[in-house]
């Protein structure tokens, strides 16, 4: 296990420089990631210096790694590859064949067909309703036949719109519909709509409204009386809506993104 920001014989920098020197390079503090990733203070600084041990294990370290990469804008994979061939790389799994050959030799009690039987009466009783009324329908048609024609009805036009204005037609839902605001308000709503993403949110007051990683597919909305400031770690995943407009390429997959919105038109801060 590698301490120190030690290079490797390849001439590579460390793990702990690459993540060091990329969080910097974002322009995020020790506080700032942490916030962004949940990874605590005290495990970011022991990584950034190549010391693993107090990520409680392979699995987990390889998660960090792979967490802050991502939050400072940094492809992971080259990373987690160094990482493997520095500490001996992944446990082989094991084979699980044989359960489940086992599982497949035990034979199973055979149990009546219950499902079987319940179609055929369903087709049976349709048969029979659909007997009864087609001989029905033949008598109905019989009768009307010698009844005779039956006199026709004056049919009736539709009605005419007034001049000027057109048959009414459903309107079909807008962006700003869907993501509608009140104008005395600042209202921010986002989605992870191709990936998860880590954010944070905030008001005009620097009070925190809620931080932490949307899983793909959720949604979180905030308003605000005057400003909302938001953290996003993986900008390129994100649909955001600002006072009911959509806000188009928020950023890059992977990319960390620091925005600002007031009320009316949206625009970044």
């Amino acid at each position: 296990m590698s301490i120190g920001n030690s290079p490797p014989e390849d001439g590579r920098p460390s793990i702990g420089r690459a993540l060091q020197q990329a969080r910097i390079d974002a322009g995020l503090t020790v506080d700032e990631i942490s916030s962004t990733t949940r990874v605590r203070i005290p495990i970011v600084h022991a990584i950034e210096q190549d010391d693993f041990s107090r990520c409680g294990g392979d699995v987990y370290a390889r998660g960090h790694i792979r967490t802050l990469a991502r939050a400072a804008g940094l492809d992971p994979t080259q990373l987690i590859e160094q990482y493997d061939a520095e500490h001996g790389g992944r446990p082989r799994p094991s084979r699980a064949a044989p359960v489940f050959d086992a599982e497949r030799i035990r034979p199973e009690p055979r149990r009546p067909n219950w499902t079987a039987a319940m179609v055929a009466a369903i087709v049976a009783v349709v048969g029979f309703v659909g007997f009864t009324l087609f001989s029905g329908g033949d008598r109905s048609q019989d009768n009307a036949a010698e009844a005779g024609p039956a006199p026709a009805k004056p049919s009736k036009s539709p009605a005419k719109a007034p001049p000027g204005r057109t048959a009414d037609a459903k309107p079909e839902p807008s962006d700003s519909a869907v993501a509608g605001a009140p104008a005395n308000k600042v209202t921010v709503k986002l989605t992870a709509e191709r990936a998860q993403t880590w954010m944070s949110a905030k008001d005009h007051t620097g009070k925190l409204l809620d931080e932490g990683v949307l899983k793909r597919g959720a949604s979180k909305t905030f308003t605000d009386s005057n400003r909302i400031d938001l953290v996003l770690g993986n900008a390129g995943a994100v649909q955001l809506f600002v006072n009911g407009k959509e806000i188009k390429n928020v950023g890059d997959d992977g990319q960390v993104q620091r925005l600002s919105y007031t009320r009316g038109d949206p625009a970044a801060g």
